[in-house]
């Protein structure tokens, strides 16, 4: 065989072919092959199931407004929603599963998506509960406190969790 370059640029199958390495599946380039595309997978699908649970009566109770303070439905009895916040919960799913896919969208999503949450409850604090037009969203303060725990979780998940080396599967 002759040689083909760096191991880490190109690799060669049992037949001589040579491959890129973006032929070679590695934890890091597989859907969801690292832990920190599994957290974050798993962070889509909760926020996907929140979403989904919004426009469910039963799970939701009340008038379900379309955004603002005047919706009055209220998710499991404790946070306020409406249509528009459901939509930003689908939406902020959709993205996540996307995400998933790398090993470094998996790390953005969950630290920006924990930013935004962060960003999201410093608003609640002047917003939460008002009757305001500055209530869009709309928030309570059970709402504004999950919110903090979501901003601080999703943080430390994008920080803690390991990047992992890329090296062909079977290696």
């Amino acid at each position: 065989m002759t040689d083909v370059g760096p191991v880490c640029e190109r690799t060669v199958n049992r037949l001589g072919i040579v491959r890129g390495m973006s032929d070679v599946t590695t934890p890091t380039n597989r859907y969801a092959g690292s832990s920190i595309q599994k957290v974050t997978l798993v962070v889509g699908i909760v926020f996907l199931l929140v979403g989904i649970a919004g426009f469910v009566p039963g799970l939701t109770s009340g008038d379900l407004g379309g955004a603002g303070h005047h919706s009055m439905a209220m998710l499991l009895g404790i946070f306020q929603v409406s249509v528009l916040h459901n939509i930003v919960h689908l939406l902020f799913g959709v993205v996540g599963l996307l995400a998933a896919n790398r090993a470094t969208g998996s790390r953005m999503y969950l630290v920006i998506g924990g930013v935004v949450y962060f960003v999201l409850w410093v608003y609640g604090l002047f917003t939460a509960g008002t009757m305001s037009g500055a209530n869009f969203v709309p928030l309570n303060w059970a709402d504004n406190w999950l919110h903090l725990v979501l901003a601080i979780g999703m943080v430390a998940l994008g920080i803690v969790f390991p990047r992992e080396r890329r090296r062909p599967v079977g290696a």
